[in-house]
């Protein structure tokens, strides 16, 4: 490896080896050498022009715990291990389950019955807890983003939430959406699919004073569904299912759309 030149050595013009051709990496002064580090650095970390959900989610959570007490991120790790302790992420519709038909009305008065949207193709059935919840808007946010390929793929989107409508109209709002969430009341379709949950003790204080639970959903009871992401094919089975206990993780659209892409063939 050749040595560095010291400064004032050698002219920028003269080479320490004057009978080896020199690559045209090489970096004949300091402020050069400079310039070229801060380039590096600059390209190294840039963050992706277009990072997935996962991506934006894991850095909202990141960024959530760094401004937390370590009382309170252990309270809400051990909410999700308690929901994830009772087997519910088996024990709710799993692929190959017969979907639960239901009619529902969304905030714009308008009412919709399942099976009427799967009869013409397969749909994207996919639960948000409300518009208070962080993960849930950028998720929102993805899915809005990813509509027309969704629809490309020979789908319809269908967001249900426990959230009452005024609620989720002020959600759609801040998000800047097109689609129109349908009120799943008192968690009615979500029980059918099994994915409902009751939250743990010690973060009932949290999310009914702080994130004000009741308030969004008109009821005083302390449950929430899985952010659960289903694709039911034409003949109503589902033939994707998304189930995790922890909150912080969704459905990855890309995946959603090869999910639909398989159901519409």
């Amino acid at each position: 490896m050749p040595r560095c030149r010291r400064i004032g050595a050698k002219r920028p013009s003269e080479s320490m080896y004057p009978n080896v051709a020199r690559p045209d990496h090489v970096v004949n002064n300091l402020s050069e050498l400079m310039k070229n580090a801060t380039m590096t650095n600059q390209t190294q970390t840039r963050p992706s022009a277009n990072p997935t959900l996962s991506q934006s989610l894991d850095d909202r959570a990141a960024a959530n715990a760094a401004k937390s007490s370590d009382e309170v991120n252990k309270a809400y790790a051990a909410g999700i291990e308690k929901a994830r302790a009772t087997g519910i992420e088996k024990s709710a519709k799993q692929v190959g389950d017969a979907a639960v038909d239901a009619q529902l009305s969304g905030w714009d008065g308008e009412s919709v019955k399942l099976s009427e949207l799967w009869q013409d193709g397969p749909i994207v059935l996919m639960w948000y807890r409300g518009g208070w919840c962080p993960y849930c808007n950028i998720q929102l946010r993805a899915m809005q983003q990813s509509l027309e390929k969704i629809k490309s793929a020979g789908a319809k989107l269908v967001a249900l939430t426990p959230e009452l409508p005024e609620k989720a109209k002020e959600t759609a709002d801040a998000n800047d959406l097109d689609m129109v969430a349908l009120h799943d009341k008192n968690n009615m379709v979500a029980r059918k699919y099994g994915i409902v949950f009751q939250l743990a003790e010690e973060i009932i204080p949290a999310y009914r004073d702080k994130l004000k639970l009741p308030e969004f959903n008109g009821t005083d009871a302390m449950e929430l569904p899985l952010a659960a992401t289903y694709v039911i094919d034409k003949s109503g089975v589902i033939t994707y299912a998304f189930l995790d206990a922890d909150y912080k993780k969704r459905a990855e659209p890309a995946e959603i759309i090869d999910a639909v892409k398989a159901a519409a063939k």
